[in-house]
């Protein structure tokens, strides 16, 4: 049962201005997200796609990389809400490049892994900002309770954005669901804007606050990896998602699979997002009192991957639909567990740099597994490619085989 305390966070003022900008913004990249891969499926040849899809994953992955640890460093160097500003404001520039981009024309597909590469290292700034930015926005008692509402607005956004990307691609074309994440973006600038009485600098044990440097880094790094919990949970998500993702393949399975169209890959990219929506709505009244977290979070993760496999067998849009729910299901309740345990194991000062060394393994894992996907199906097209010849050749032999008998025949008679 749902009651006003599953929404306490929601009354502290500049997290519900925070929590109301991300909604919106999410909503935009979500929908950019799925444009993007529909946008590179429609410029390469059909034989390429699956590794074009796959390096999407990659050249997303790489700026997380090189950036997580400075990122991390910066985040608790820096005022977080400013830097926030700073990355907005800086995604909003990609996603107007990528409308330009896209209205005049584009035929090649570099442009566009150009452009989400920058967006990817915009964003490993943005993510260890915004990530130790709210638990100071809250009391440390309504801590669980607004990772729970975190929860549930990304996911209702992961529903809305790909959905409405699919209706505007089909009516209108990708470039105005970029323009429509360029808008989104102004939700968070406001959002920050209006913001009153936040928490500058987070402080050290003596007082002062952290510098920008490798000795700040390396402590961060040596946080995450001496914490049991924290480490844990980072190498069980990267592990899980590397060997399960395959979002890049959705454009695959609509066009040529399941031959729904951009209104159905719209579905299926949100599909998981819907499956996660209804848990997060269940789990936000019992985050507080979830007990035997643990073994909760193995089970998670053993559905996460058994759903997976479901659907790489599937052929019927239905069946992909709810497999696809399935891991967004199950994949929340880890999630939530997993950010709970991070935030509450984690002193202020070094939020930031938690942040950005997990980004690496719950951002990393998904995008080389989509990379892994990607290289993966374009294999397997090969290798029934393969196949057929196979087959088709002695048919052939065969075929010529009795066409020169035929030939010996009418030359005898």
């Amino acid at each position: 049962m749902i009651s006003r305390r599953s929404f306490v966070a929601l009354q502290h003022r500049n997290y519900r201005l925070l929590w109301i900008g991300l909604f919106v913004s999410f909503s935009g990249s979500m929908m950019q997200n799925a444009a993007l891969l529909w946008h590179v499926s429609l410029l390469v040849p059909p034989e390429r796609k699956g590794l074009a899809l796959g390096m999407v994953g990659l050249v997303r992955v790489l700026p997380i990389m090189v950036f997580s640890m400075i990122s991390g460093v910066v985040a608790d160097a820096w005022d977080r809400r400013k830097l926030m500003l700073f990355t907005q404001i800086a995604a909003t520039v990609v996603a107007t490049a990528l409308a330009v981009l896209t209205f005049r024309g584009l035929t090649q597909v570099w442009p566009l892994y150009t452009l989400a590469a920058l967006g990817s290292a915009v964003g490993a700034f943005d993510l260890p900002a915004r990530g130790a930015l709210v638990p100071t926005l809250v009391p440390r008692e309504h801590l669980p309770n607004a990772i729970s509402l975190n929860t549930i607005m990304f996911q209702t956004a992961s529903v809305a954005g790909p959905s409405l990307g699919g209706l505007m691609i089909a009516s209108s074309g990708v470039g105005w669901v970029y323009v429509a994440n360029a808008i989104s973006f102004g939700f968070v600038i406001v959002a920050l804007l209006m913001m009153r009485d936040v928490p500058g600098h987070p402080k050290s044990e003596t007082g002062s606050r952290d510098d920008v440097s490798w000795h700040a880094a390396m402590e961060g790094l040596r946080f995450v990896f001496r914490s049991p919990l924290i480490r844990s949970t980072m190498l069980l998500d990267f592990f899980a998602t590397f060997f399960s993702s395959a979002t890049a393949l959705l454009p695959i399975f609509a066009q040529d699979v399941l031959q729904v169209g951009a209104k159905g890959y719209g579905w299926l990219y949100a599909a998981p997002a819907i499956g996660a929506m209804a848990t997060s709505a269940a789990l936000v009244p019992l985050v507080d009192r979830l007990e035997r977290r643990g073994p909760t979070l193995l089970w998670a993760v053993a559905g996460y991957g058994l759903a997976t496999v479901v659907f790489g067998f599937s052929r019927t849009f239905w069946l992909t639909f709810a497999c696809l729910m399935l891991t967004g299901a199950t994949d929340t309740v880890s999630m939530v567990i997993r950010n709970v345990v991070r935030q509450l194991e984690t002193p202020d000062r070094l939020r930031g740099r938690m942040m950005g060394v997990n980004m690496v393994f719950f951002q990393g894992g998904p995008q080389l597994g989509e990379l892994e996907a990607g290289a993966g199906g374009e294999l397997a097209r090969r290798a029934v490619l393969r196949d057929q010849r196979r087959d088709w050749l002695p048919a052939r032999d065969r075929l010529g085989r009795r066409d020169d008998a035929g030939a010996q025949t009418l030359s005898a008679s």
